[in-house]
């Protein structure tokens, strides 16, 4: 597996490149832990904090907050409302269904283990779709996408997959961790999907 963060430090350079791109990681996270607030706006701004972080890694370049608030902006109203409804929307039937399976009815494990195996791979497709460099311009193109990588790349949904509880266990053990995690998170997607592209300059 190649690596995305260049080795070289300029001349009086404290920090090499990985800790300024772990720096950029951190505060991409706080930004986008900050557009998430009204919670509907979540998948845009893991959406828009993978964007960013891609072309950081691609071009070898600082992240600035213009940057973010500009590819935040670059949704849209609409398409931001949309996402946020759609997983909301999705996460609520889910809980209503295991809620149900789980009432004391027949075959109630089986239909609450299947329901959980979905709502994963939902979610996976979801985050795979939202690293697509082209998600600003339409979310049902990226989700289609998004469906062929993972079937193409299962190893990919396993990692996202892994990322994810990586991200809800370090929150459980700590929960003050909450506004760094999105960071990570989109760091981490990001990464699994460049390790199947071609390098920029092959493009």
């Amino acid at each position: 597996m190649r690596s995305f963060v260049p080795e070289r430090r300029e001349p009086g350079e404290l920090f090499g490149p990985r800790f300024s791109l772990f720096a950029d990681m951190l505060a991409v996270g706080l930004a986008a832990a900050v557009a998430s607030l009204p919670l509907i706006t979540a998948p845009t701004a893991l959406a828009a904090a993978g964007a960013v972080l891609r072309r950081a890694i691609r071009e070898d370049r600082p992240v600035t907050p213009r940057e973010y608030v500009a590819e935040f902006r670059a949704y849209g109203l609409l398409r931001s409302l949309l996402a946020g409804v759609t997983v909301f929307a999705a996460l609520t039937l889910v809980v209503l269904d295991l809620t149900l399976a789980g009432a004391g009815l027949p075959g109630a494990r089986p239909v609450s283990w299947v329901l959980i195996a979905l709502a994963a791979m939902g979610l996976v497709v979801a985050l795979r779709a939202a690293a697509d460099p082209e998600a600003a311009r339409g979310w049902r193109p990226a989700l289609r996408r998004a469906v062929t990588r993972s079937v193409a790349d299962p190893a990919g949904c396993v990692l996202i997959a892994a990322a994810v509880g990586l991200c809800v266990a370090f929150l459980w053990m700590l929960p003050l961790l909450a506004p760094l995690l999105p960071g990570p998170l989109a760091f981490a997607i990001t990464a699994v999907e460049l390790r199947i592209e071609p390098p920029s300059d092959e493009r």
